[in-house]
């Protein structure tokens, strides 16, 4: 072993490593600085605009004193559990073709490439995809054209990660189905799918995470609302666009509000993130 410690190739490539892990420390704790002093800064600004106003009223007008965020909540669940229920089966089906089909399928090639483009597209360029498709045909913004937007950005992320999730799952369990007479489809669906669902469930709550707090797309798909509306076919408020007006304001009152409705997101989005985590790491039983 002293002669191994003596070796000057050795010593040098002890050095790198050492040199190497301080660096990624270093670089972890400025990150969890700046993290914390984000957290710690949203805290302090947003704690104070919890109230029970903040969910039982809605946003009020310029210069006026109370209000709430009851219409941009309603309005981003809404529209956040439309684009859920649209994506969710859409994101599996595909994901589970590209798995069982998408071997050598040249479809299957171009699928991936597309979703590969839409996981890196930026929010706003989709945004203005369905404005130009949906809303300057229908010559209105609506709850359905944000819908559409956020179900595009959230298709891929279930895709690539169903796709992902179906691979780990091991050949001889596949081909222990296989040899007890079931068909294709049927191990597809109630075996390999089965066996991951965790994984599956995991990429589905990171989707709805990464849709909560989308604001450019929604700018110009149901762009607000300052009332309360249920009408998806119509204007529709939402937390996001809410809190980029709000911010920007003059008046104290929505600047209060909007650290709030951002609190309210970040906090909700922290809780997804860990929910997925938690089902991502148990084991799913055999």
């Amino acid at each position: 072993m002293n002669t191994i410690a003596k070796n000057p190739v050795y010593r040098k490539r002890l050095l790198a490593h050492r040199v190497g892990i301080f660096l990624s420390v270093i670089a972890m704790g400025i990150g969890l600085a700046f993290l914390a002093w984000i957290l710690a800064t949203l805290l302090i600004n947003g704690l104070g605009a919890l109230s029970g106003s903040m969910f039982t009223a809605d946003t009020p007008a310029p210069g006026s004193e109370g209000g709430g965020l009851r219409n941009a909540i309603v309005g981003s669940l809404l529209m956040v559990g439309l684009s859920t229920l649209v994506s969710t089966p859409i994101g599996i089906l595909a994901g589970i073709y590209l798995a069982e089909y998408g071997e050598n399928n040249r479809f299957a090639q171009v699928t991936r490439f597309v979703t590969d483009i839409m996981l890196s597209a930026p929010s706003i360029v989709i945004g203005l995809f369905v404005y130009a498709i949906y809303v300057a045909n229908v010559q209105h913004f609506s709850g359905y054209a944000g819908s559409i937007a956020l179900s595009l950005i959230a298709i891929p992320v279930v895709v690539r990660t169903t796709d992902n999730m179906l691979r780990l799952v091991p050949s001889s369990l596949l081909e222990a189905a296989y040899a007890l007479g079931a068909p294709h489809w049927k191990v597809a669906m109630t075996v390999r799918l089965r066996a991951v669902k965790a994984g599956v469930v995991t990429g589905v709550l990171l989707a709805v995470a990464r849709i909560s707090g989308e604001t450019a797309p929604l700018l110009f798909t149901a762009l607000n609302n300052q009332f309360y509306s249920n009408d998806m076919n119509a204007p529709m408020a939402n937390l996001p666009v809410v809190i980029f007006q709000f911010a920007m304001s003059p008046y104290d009152d929505w600047r209060s509000l909007a650290w709030g409705g951002a609190l309210l997101v970040t906090f909700t989005v922290l809780l997804l993130n860990i929910l997925s985590r938690t089902l991502f790491s148990q084991k799913t039983p055999r």
